[in-house]
């Protein structure tokens, strides 16, 4: 992902094997990282048992929120696709219990069909 891609909000795909050393804390014993997205500092993170959403804040982005949302608690998703004038497409997921979604934004290099898609395998099982 180019600097100017992270400046813009736009997120990209990252190597799964490259998360899994940096998350070996953050996962439990025999846990995998299957796919991982990143956006500007932050990642959501698919493993074969959970979503992760990574939030790294202030301007250092020393601090970090890990949200981790089992894949039983997720009640609906939503995708909207980019149009002519809004060139970003989004992805909401609803969890149990929470009244607003999580959100993401995506450019037109990651498709969000592909995003989509991977959510639902685990979700639909």
């Amino acid at each position: 992902m180019g600097l100017l891609d992270g400046m813009l909000g736009n997120a990209s795909k990252i190597d799964a094997h490259k998360i899994q050393a940096e998350f070996a804390q953050i996962l439990a014993p025999g846990e995998r990282v299957e796919h991982a997205y990143q956006l500007i500092r932050d990642y959501f993170v698919f493993t074969d048992k959970r979503l992760v959403l990574v939030d790294k804040q202030g301007i250092t982005g020393s601090k970090v929120a890990y949200h981790s949302l089992p894949y039983k608690s997720i009640t609906h998703f939503s995708i909207e696709t980019a149009g002519t004038f809004d060139l970003d497409a989004e992805l909401k997921i609803w969890v149990s219990g929470t009244a607003a979604p999580f959100q993401r934004q995506f450019n037109k290099k990651l498709s969000i069909y592909e995003v989509q898609a991977v959510l639902a395998s685990y979700v639909l099982q």
